[in-house]
């Protein structure tokens, strides 16, 4: 199995490249497709450094009417469920996108984004909008890519819920029953721990543990602007640590 990558700086990475960003997304079976949902942190509440505002070569952002345009944060732009344009920033999956893109050179990325900063997870019960568009743009986007895995980030809003597992479980069953993969990797990552070990990053750790072709990342060592929000370095971090777990289990 090849070895997990080291943080690749997007500055290097785009420089590195030399994939025209204006490009049409490669075909079908190499246009690797992402879906990125959850609350504010992968929505992005983190400050957009000016080295990082560029399009980033050979990644993709699905946009509201379901065609590809050039990824470049704030990529929860186009979410159908967001909050205010002004409150979208810099989330994990530039970072992402990017290691990921250097670990499977010659395809292309492509993301759904569609968070919602506050959100609870019962909102993103099967029967609720949020979980329903989240469908329905992914469906899109595979017509014209291969969906590789989901993104989930939220835990926030449901720090000390003691049933956060059932609902997790509830939902990586149902996704994966509706995008017809039974298989389909599902990474989590965990809420701020600097100051409080919140119930909810134990649930979310054991998730693996319940269900094959999940994982976990850990939010060791993050940092905050306030009380939940990664900053621009953690947000960063954060995607670097969910880049070498879904190529984990995308090769299992």
């Amino acid at each position: 199995m090849k070895t997990p990558w080291k943080f690749i700086p997007l500055v290097a990475f785009a420089a590195y490249c030399t994939a025209v960003t204006t490009a049409a997304p490669e075909a079908k079976e190499k246009h690797h497709l992402y879906l990125l949902i959850g609350q504010s942190n992968m929505a992005g509440r983190a400050a957009i450094p000016p080295a990082d505002a560029a399009p980033l070569p050979n990644a993709w952002l699905l946009t509201k009417e379901g065609a590809w345009e050039p990824a470049k944060p704030p990529l929860n732009i186009h979410s159908t469920i967001r909050k205010g344009a002004g409150m979208q920033k810099l989330n994990p999956g530039t970072q992402f996108a990017a290691d990921m893109l250097a670990a499977y050179p010659g395809t292309s990325v492509g993301l759904i984004v569609n968070a919602r900063g506050g959100s609870k997870i019962g909102q993103w019960d099967k029967s609720q909008k949020f979980y329903q568009d989240a469908v329905l743009r992914t469906r899109q986007a595979m017509k014209s890519g291969t969906l590789k895995g989901i993104l989930w980030h939220q835990g926030e809003s449901n720090n000390s819920d003691p049933d956060y597992l059932t609902h997790l479980k509830a939902l990586v069953s149902n996704l994966r029953a509706d995008l017809g993969d039974p298989n389909l990797p599902f990474i989590v990552g965990q809420i701020n721990a600097s100051k409080k070990n919140y119930p909810v990053n134990d649930h979310l750790l054991k998730l693996p543990t319940v269900l094959k072709g999940t994982a976990c990342v850990s939010s060791k060592g993050l940092t905050t602007t306030d009380a939940w929000h990664f900053d621009a370095a953690s947000q960063k971090l954060l995607g670097e640590r969910y880049a070498p777990v879904s190529y984990t289990h995308l090769t299992l």
